[in-house]
């Protein structure tokens, strides 16, 4: 965090482990914001174990990969995902399957969710957002990563930037549903109405 100049703003109670915690996604960064105030570990789609940093960045915090195209997977990653919460672990998952320019929050995927909707768990939920200085480029720009953005340069270009802040919203109320799509649907607008747009 201090090596990125990143000055981290907690709103709210964090959750204390075990929990399942929800949160939208703007970047890799969201994996070192979220680990500095959380005991916790990532679900994240397989590929992602393969990247050129973020990998390793991933691999090293204990994320959890899931093989997205295979439905079998799901029963593999419940099992070991209560596990890890029997350990006294938290899971974070960005159910929105993609990372944005944090102008909205984007509907949530709800296949993940079927962890807690097997498990009987309760849903916490956390919104990210960046502020960068008026000097500096734009957050949505210079530290959300989205769309074609290569990360080499992209990284290059953060470790540039001056102080910048991470603001992270917990929310109050913990979500219970029996299913994945109502656990998805309102877990999106709880991070909703925590979100503060990045511009």
């Amino acid at each position: 965090m201090s090596v990125l100049g990143i000055r981290l703003e907690v709103r709210g109670e964090a959750p204390r482990p075990p929990f399942f915690l929800v949160a939208n996604h703007l970047s890799y960064v969201d994996i070192l914001v979220l680990h500095s105030c959380l005991n916790c570990l990532f679900l994240a789609k397989s590929e992602v174990g393969s990247w050129p940093v973020i990998g390793f960045l991933a691999r090293s915090t204990g994320t959890l990969f899931v093989e997205r195209g295979r439905k079998t997977d799901l029963l593999r990653v419940i099992r070991e995902t209560q596990r890890r919460m029997d350990g006294g672990f938290g899971v974070v998952v960005f159910p929105e399957g993609t990372s944005t320019d944090g102008s909205a929050v984007l509907p949530f995927k709800a296949s993940l969710f079927e962890v807690p909707a097997s498990t009987g768990q309760a849903v916490q939920c956390a919104s990210i957002s960046y502020i960068t200085p008026p000097s500096a480029p734009p957050a949505r720009l210079a530290v959300c990563w989205w769309g074609g953005m290569t990360f080499g340069r992209h990284f290059l270009e953060l470790l540039t930037l001056p102080p910048f802040r991470a603001l992270v919203s917990f929310g109050t109320e913990p979500i219970v549903a029996p299913d994945r799509k109502t656990l998805a649907l309102e877990s999106q607008r709880a991070v909703e109405s925590l979100f503060t747009p990045v511009v």
